[in-house]
């Protein structure tokens, strides 16, 4: 029988919940206790589930299961000897930012993306990994790639296009978005119409900074990012983005966001204050949808401690399955919407902060 999970990726263990009897959510298992890990993830070609891991000391471990309880442990992606991140600063595997299989045509190939900036693709299912050159070798890494946040370039964000596994997108902070129509042997920038506020040219072609990047699956050239300097949508795969921040309201920044499934106008975002604070919008929860391309946003509340919030949602910690959401945040609280975000429950305020969120079935 298929069970319905919640993967979560926090900074003390991968957690996952179930749906009980009733159809409700509770808490099921915590593993790798103690430790961080960036990203939790479920491969449904293989059926493999991933933890990649931040483990401080003895740095990034990478995990796969084929029952979610018993693990082992792969060697993680390594630059090769010699890489440089700039000149003169020697290139190695500071976090595992970023997971996705490589398409249901293809069987154990992944992509692992990582700080400082680098992809990593497998055809073995995790049994090796090697350095994607077309984009590591791109002549705008060196000297237009920065740290956003962090101390070096980072890739957070990658998508493969379900209909042509060689067509893929991924996103860094801080560089932009970048397209590959052959695999990865070539990348081109797809930055036009972001903006930089950062930035002496808030236009650059280069130093864009997405936060994360997710597009409607059953139409796959209208796609969404959440922005360091705001919302964005591009209905033409990236050749162009539309500002569709709501200068008027709270969807403005943010890390997180999901883009309905089926529907290209309907997408939802976790704000918060930018910057320094980076706390809730007037220390309130809420989560912003728009249901007409970004022209009008909602935000909803019920159910979301207002008033009292000292929290932010991460990156990969908003996740969608139909009309169901479930968003982490980084005070360990974990929140559950089953009618496309207008109303929430609390599954738990007593998590550690939450990485990543994914909905899985098994």
């Amino acid at each position: 029988m298929a069970q319905n999970i919640l993967l979560l990726g926090t900074r003390k263990g991968l957690i996952t919940y179930g749906k009980n009897a009733s159809g409700n959510w509770e808490y099921d298992n915590a593993q790798f206790l103690g430790i961080p890990v960036t990203i939790a993830s479920y491969d449904e070609v293989t059926g493999t589930w991933w933890a990649l891991l931040d483990h401080g000391h003895w740095g990034c471990k990478l995990h796969r299961s084929k029952d979610g309880k018993n693990w082992e442990e792969l060697e993680a992606p390594k630059y090769p000897d010699g890489e440089e991140i700039k000149d003169g600063i020697a290139a190695s595997t500071k976090l595992l930012w970023a997971f996705s299989n490589g398409g249901a045509d293809r069987p154990g190939t992944l992509y692992v993306g990582t700080e400082p900036g680098g992809l990593f693709k497998s055809t073995d299912n995790g049994d090796s990994f090697e350095l994607v050159r077309g984009l590591w070798d791109h002549p705008s890494r060196k000297g237009q790639w920065f740290g956003g946040g962090r101390d070096h370039p980072g890739i957070h964000s990658i998508l493969v296009d379900p209909a042509d596994s060689d067509h893929i997108f991924i996103a860094v902070s801080c560089a932009g978005m970048f397209e590959t129509t052959d695999g990865g042997l070539t990348w081109n920038v797809r930055n036009k119409g972001l903006r930089a506020d950062y930035l002496p040219d808030p236009a650059s072609e280069y130093g864009q900074d997405p936060h994360l990047i997710d597009w409607c699956k059953s139409n796959t050239g209208v796609m969404w990012q959440q922005n360091h300097c705001g919302i964005f949508r591009t209905e033409d795969a990236g050749a162009n983005w539309e500002d569709i921040t709501d200068f008027n309201g709270p969807a403005n920044f943010g890390f997180a966001v999901a883009a309905h499934e089926t529907d290209p106008n309907v997408a939802w975002v976790v704000p918060g204050v930018s910057d320094v604070n980076r706390i809730a919008v007037d220390q309130s929860l809420c989560v912003c949808r728009t249901d007409d391309g970004g022209k009008t946003w909602q935000d909803f509340r019920n159910g979301l401690p207002q008033g009292t919030a000292f929290d932010i949602t991460y990156r990969h910690a908003l996740a969608l399955q139909g009309e169901e959401l479930a968003f982490g945040t980084t005070t360990g609280n974990l929140y559950h919407s089953v009618d496309a975000g207008e109303t929430w429950k609390s599954l738990s305020s007593n998590l550690p902060m939450v990485h990543s969120v994914e909905f899985i079935t098994v």
